[in-house]
């Protein structure tokens, strides 16, 4: 029996099917028959290919789900994964939206980054609306860091945890950010931003935090991500 030669060589063409010295047969017996697996093997091969705009990351994941928060006619997308993250904090937010005098975001951040990653999502965050705790704005000069700290994440609705290089190496010497991290962690409302490194490196230095599902650089532009945390904190 003649073998196919569809997994080597494809059926894409009428050409391709009848060079083919098992199929080229059936066609002229069934009237142009064109077998099933023509079909499955086009669409493997375009499944691999590339996705649309709104649905590839770098990591593979679709971006074409849309939460309940989103505002009609909103371009913004996630992956079906930040949906189920931000669910619960999205639920905690509207719980919270009515309380007076409270910010939108606690911004925690290392140190190094206060006029680096950590300026440049608060400006994103700031032009998108949405009303963020920076220590580089809300902590005057002679106040108690610790105390302001405090004050900050108490009068915030959501956590937002900027992961960068030096923040790991601030979580491994146990300094200021590890301290805003132990309160962010107990209150269970957190969004952990991956700038500039991995979650595998952040899960060594903290498992828990690297156990929370969040948003990262890696997979899209930190503007998307502003913006995608202006959508989940609006009223």
């Amino acid at each position: 029996m003649s073998l196919c030669t569809a997994p080597t060589r494809g059926h894409r063409t009428a050409a391709g099917a009848a060079s083919c010295p098992a199929c080229s047969s059936r066609r002229r017996g069934y009237g142009g028959y064109t077998p099933s697996y023509t079909s499955s093997y086009t669409s493997d091969s375009a499944s691999q290919g590339g996705s649309s705009r709104s649905g590839s990351s770098s990591g593979g994941a679709s971006r074409t789900a849309k939460p309940r928060w989103s505002k009609a006619g909103s371009g913004i997308f996630y992956t079906s994964d930040e949906v189920r993250a931000l669910n619960p904090i999205r639920s905690s937010v509207e719980q919270r939206i009515a309380t007076p005098d409270l910010r939108d975001v606690f911004l925690c951040h290392a140190w190094d980054d206060r006029k680096g990653a950590a300026k440049d999502l608060h400006d994103l965050l700031e032009t998108s609306g949405v009303s963020v705790w920076f220590s580089e704005k809300d902590v005057a000069l002679g106040s108690s860091l610790l105390r302001e700290i405090d004050k900050g994440l108490a009068r915030s609705r959501v956590g937002i945890v900027l992961v960068t290089p030096s923040f790991l190496r601030r979580v491994e010497g146990e300094g200021i950010a590890d301290k805003e991290l132990s309160t962010l962690l107990a209150r269970d409302l957190l969004v952990p931003i991956v700038h500039e490194t991995t979650y595998d490196a952040l899960r060594e230095v903290s498992p828990l935090l690297g156990s929370r599902s969040g948003l990262s650089t890696k997979e899209e532009p930190l503007a998307d991500i502003a913006a995608k945390i202006a959508e989940l904190v609006a009223p």
